[in-house]
């Protein structure tokens, strides 16, 4: 049996610490240019609300596990995890624009919306992960 290598676990909580760095303020981020009060929506059982904001983190989450997987430094994380939030951003922008009354949508729980949102978001983080490997 093999000895772990703990040389390697400060880069790891580095790039751990990092990532949720980022989750967390992307999350803050789009909740905020969201005019619905997403959270609100989510503790009152709004499903659509939950679907919509789950698709946003799981858009950005995959192109940054990209970004943490391929990156040389933290520097290098830290400027494609920003790629990653402009583009997640920049879909939910072009989605409001795409879907009439997105906002009233989602607020009036309408769940074919927000898995459409969601599912575009996801997509669009893929392009943007596989993308980020060249």
């Amino acid at each position: 049996m093999s000895v772990p290598d703990l040389f390697t676990l400060p880069a790891f909580v580095a790039y751990l610490g990092l990532g949720l760095v980022y989750f967390v303020a992307f999350v803050i981020s789009y909740i905020w240019i969201t005019p619905q009060r997403e959270m609100a929506l989510i503790r009152e059982g709004n499903l659509a609300a939950a679907i919509s904001l789950g698709g946003a983190a799981i858009g950005f989450v995959l192109p940054l596990a990209s970004a943490i997987a391929h990156s040389v430094s933290l520097v290098d994380l830290a400027l494609w995890g920003g790629v990653a939030w402009a583009v997640q951003l920049l879909t939910h922008l072009a989605l409001r624009l795409l879907v009439r009354d997105l906002p009233g949508r989602i607020e009036a729980d309408v769940r074919s919306v927000a898995v459409f949102v969601a599912v575009i978001a996801a997509c669009v983080g893929a392009i943007n992960a596989a993308a980020m490997t060249y």
